[in-house]
């Protein structure tokens, strides 16, 4: 057993308690993490339904007064007024409300109505189908897992060292905040539908990551899902509410974009602090765990959380607590937030690492390791590697990976 994960004498010294096996540490952190979600699952209820319809309630003041000051706002301070209040609005809809309701944290309540995960519609470019399957099935049930988890493979942007090396990653910095941040939603979707991997690949040698193959019929069901949310929420965007603005349809279609660009880069800077960093563990294709404990800790090895203040988590969507909805990913944002303590012991208990920093050295650890993977090399490797032989057993039919991914 390699020194990393073996805690039966050599981390005494950090006052851990000495398990007899690494099996029996894996299994009290399986069951210890199930029974703090059991106690959050059963405390979920009416009182979650009244947070989400109050946040809505909100979200929707935020557009009217926004709209209605981008378009009749007679000064410049006004008008900057309205751009953030609409973009508060397209904060809201994006990650607190849809991002929650699509992951079926309300679909125990009874009267969840408009929230209930199979008949939402989310309120951003991004269609809802294609989204459950490579995010809520795959990233979720394969974190960080090269070939399994597409959230780690993105056109340009090369996220962990399994992911080879391409000319295009020398890019991925700069590519990264012009292109990609201030478009996160638009191609978001052409990620989740295909578009990407027909258009730019994903820097593997299977291209074909959301599609089977490139003929004539999926590339044209990848458009056509693609095209399906792109074309109301643009055509609202950028036809419909200028024109209703008359003469000042420039002005309105600037303050729907600026709108748009500061929830796709508020978006981005919380995404990607969640799963990239230089202490953020990611691993070889083929690599699943083989007991439920053994899961949660590479989930939490792959994961990191940010502080910020209340109101700024409500505007992450709780991804500030970014360990605990990888833990428990149906559960409401509140109980997230209230659980996060009892995690947090949880794992320093059973000698997991939980990194939890400031939002801006998470961002910039991202950023470092954003530089360092755009640079070929076998260097990059060698935090990981030691860990990940101690990490990991052989993958077996029916683990644990498949099996809560299903």
């Amino acid at each position: 057993m390699s020194a990393v994960h073996s805690f039966t004498r050599q981390e005494q010294h950090r006052h851990l308690p000495i398990w007899p096996s690494e099996a029996e540490r894996l299994e009290s952190f399986g069951q210890a993490i199930d029974q703090i979600g059991k106690q959050a699952y059963d405390q979920v209820g009416q009182e979650d339904l009244d947070h989400i319809r109050g946040i809505r309630r909100w979200s929707r003041r935020f557009e009217i007064s926004g709209r209605g000051l981008i378009m009749l706002a007679p000064e410049p301070l006004s008008y900057l007024a309205g751009v953030v209040a609409l973009w508060l609005h397209k904060q809201l809809e994006a990650i607190e409300i849809g991002h929650t309701a699509l992951h079926g944290a309300f679909n125990r309540i009874e009267g969840a109505g408009e929230f209930a995960s199979a008949g939402f519609r989310w309120r951003i470019p991004i269609e809802e189908d294609a989204w459950r399957r490579g995010h809520n099935v795959r990233h979720h049930g394969h974190t960080n897992v090269a070939g399994k988890d597409p959230d780690i493979y993105w056109g340009i942007v090369r996220l962990t060292p399994e992911t080879p090396h391409r000319l295009i990653n020398y890019l991925q910095v700069p590519g990264s905040l012009l292109l990609i941040w201030p478009n996160l939603t638009f191609l978001m979707n052409a990620h989740f539908t295909g578009l990407l991997d027909l258009y730019l690949g994903n820097g593997r040698d299977n291209r074909h990551d959301f599609r089977k193959d490139r003929s004539w019929s999926s590339i044209l069901g990848a458009h056509r899902q693609a095209l399906r949310k792109y074309i109301p929420y643009y055509a609202r965007e950028y036809l419909l509410f200028p024109a209703l603005a008359g003469p000042w349809f420039a002005k309105v279609a600037l303050g729907n974009w600026l709108s748009e660009t500061l929830r796709d880069l508020y978006t981005a800077a919380t995404i990607y602090c969640g799963h990239v960093g230089p202490e953020t563990t990611s691993y070889d294709e083929g690599e699943q765990p083989t007991s439920r404990g053994l899961r949660y800790e590479m989930q939490v090895r792959a994961t990191n959380n940010f502080e910020v203040p209340w109101p700024l988590s409500i505007l992450c969507g709780g991804l500030d607590r970014q360990i605990e909805h990888h833990l428990y990913p149906t559960l409401p944002t509140t109980r997230l937030r209230q659980i996060a303590p009892a995690v947090q012991a949880t794992c320093e208990h059973h000698g997991v690492q939980y990194r939890n920093a400031s939002w801006p050295r998470t961002l910039w650890g991202a950023f470092k390791q954003l530089a360092r993977l755009s640079v070929k090399g076998s260097s990059e490797r060698k935090a990981y590697i030691t860990e990940k032989a101690a990490l990991v057993a052989t993958p077996q039919p029916g683990s644990v990976g498949d099996e809560l991914a299903a």
